[in-house]
């Protein structure tokens, strides 16, 4: 499985299947999300359209009662102004004559508004349309309050003062009653919807709410309610509705919750739709690159055993050579490259393992690889270096870490053509070495920064572009270093950073 699926055509044939089925997928979910936010749409204009028809029944019963509120209300006002006509006559005025007649027909005829009339101490003369307790003696307690809505009329007869106390009728209490409940029915109805509308009913000035629902209070404080308001008319007309017993108001409501959200899902969608697109890339990346560095770790562990057996060997006729003292002068020469050779080896051997590090003085280190190429150098490249003389301990592998450093000056004399200056600065912090490796070549692109450490990627004619990619290897995996570049002026030059911790 692990070999079928490290073959790049098929990984790719694998992503576009996977890509094409995900784009379908969200081809049929934005269908469904369009059916589904049509269909709560169509909800909400249905119950809107219910609320308005509601709306004008409850405003034909508000008149229905209204009117019949009305007729109580001048019945019981009849009533009052009869009784104190019939009071304040004398008395020996006939009360049965034509003249008063009218009015004592409307008090005999009452028979709903609740009258009770006292003495002046309130103790009870005479009761109508109402059930006293047979020990109620006295008007006081909560039947005295039923009365405290309306003052009482006095009159006097036979030099004795009486109180006539009257209260609303009981089909007038019953409507206020009824008309209460329905408003207060017709509200809940609005504000505890069926589908999770969030509703506000308000005052046509947008300062007082008389109801809300699926809301949260918070938005409806003074400071914001009318910013609340305004954003919801700006989402659905509000409804103007007339409440019972209550001032001009309007029904200001939104769209749902999961209309909202359906809205912002296929957008979702395609985020995560890119997400897994890039995960997908870096993956397809990672394997590339990993595939490249195990071509480049094969072929450096390859190239040090093909050396290993003609450097045997030449060691081998360098001893025969050494037996004839005229090669002497020769034979050092030899050595010094056959050693050379073994380092080469030794080198290409521990890319792909885990080098050893051991407490090494990396200035010296440093001055060796720079004393090496310097020795190699055309005589038109110079050097300008700046190291302590003290001495510096951290853990590296001597031998890659100074193949790190000629590789880079080895670039750095390439770049400038066999002519230039090559300089090299050093610095430390509290948990860092920083070293700094400039020269004044022809410098390189700012696009290229991150490709020059890619193996394969060189800009020379000849070369595998393996250099770079083994320095930063060396620096970042061996060593938990960093290597980058840290400036580059095309036509002036570049300047490479090494990082070491300490």
């Amino acid at each position: 499985m692990k070999t079928y699926f490290k073959n790049p055509k098929t990984v790719w044939t694998v992503l576009i299947v996977a890509f094409v089925f995900i784009f379908l997928s969200l081809i049929q979910v934005n269908k469904m999300i369009n059916r589904l936010r049509t269909e709560e749409q169509r909800q909400v204009q249905l119950w809107a359209n219910a609320i308005s028809k509601k709306a004008e029944m409850v405003m034909q019963a508000k008149q229905f009662y209204g009117k019949t509120l009305e007729d109580e209300k001048r019945k019981m006002q009849q009533f009052v102004e009869a009784y104190k006509i019939i009071m304040s006559q004398s008395e020996d005025v006939d009360l049965t004559s034509d003249k008063l007649k009218f009015y004592t027909n409307i008090i005999m005829d009452n028979k709903t508004i609740p009258v009770v009339v006292t003495d002046e101490y309130n103790n009870i003369q005479f009761s109508q349309n109402i059930t006293l307790p047979e020990d109620q003696k006295i008007l006081v307690g909560e039947m005295l309050q039923r009365f405290q809505a309306n003052p009482p009329f006095e009159y006097s007869v036979y030099g004795m003062t009486f109180r006539l106390y009257y209260g609303e009728s009981d089909i007038y209490s019953s409507l206020k009653v009824i008309m209460d409940g329905l408003v207060n029915d017709f509200l809940s109805e609005l504000t505890d919807n069926g589908i999770s509308i969030p509703v506000v009913i308000a005052d046509s000035a947008k300062t007082e709410v008389f109801a809300y629902g699926n809301i949260d209070s918070n938005l409806l404080a003074k400071d914001k309610l009318k910013s609340t308001l305004q954003a919801m008319s700006s989402l659905a007309e509000p409804i103007q509705l007339t409440l019972p017993l209550k001032k001009d108001a309007y029904i200001y409501y939104q769209k749902g919750s999961n209309i909202t959200f359906l809205r912002y899902y296929p957008y979702l969608y395609i985020v995560i739709f890119a997400l897994f697109g890039f995960v997908a890339f870096q993956s397809l990346r990672a394997l590339k690159m990993s595939e490249q560095n195990s071509v480049w770790v094969g072929m450096s562990k390859e190239t040090a055993h093909q050396l290993g057996t003609p450097i045997s060997s030449l060691m081998a006729w360098m001893e025969l050579l050494k037996l004839n003292p005229d090669n002497e002068q020769a034979c050092n020469e030899m050595d010094k490259d056959i050693a050379r050779l073994n380092l080469v080896s030794q080198r290409f051997s521990q890319i792909g393992s885990n080098p050893t590090l051991k407490e090494q003085d990396i200035l010296q280190v440093i001055r060796s690889a720079v004393s090496y190429m310097e020795r190699r150098s055309p005589k038109n490249v110079s050097f300008d270096v700046r190291l302590p003389e003290e001495q510096l301990l951290l853990p590296c592998n001597k031998s890659l870490i100074e193949w790190c450093f000629e590789n880079i000056i080895k670039n750095a004399i390439d770049a400038m053509e066999g002519s230039g200056l090559i300089s090299l600065r050093f610095q430390q912090t509290d948990s860092h070495v920083l070293i700094d490796i400039s020269d004044t070549g022809k410098g390189i692109a700012k696009n290229q920064f991150k490709k020059i450490f890619q193996p394969g990627f060189t800009s020379k004619k000849r070369g595998w572009g393996l250099g770079l990619s083994l320095v930063k290897r060396i620096v970042e995996e061996y060593h938990n270093g960093q290597v980058y570049v840290l400036s580059s002026t095309l036509g002036k030059g570049t300047t490479f950073r090494i990082e070491l911790k300490k």
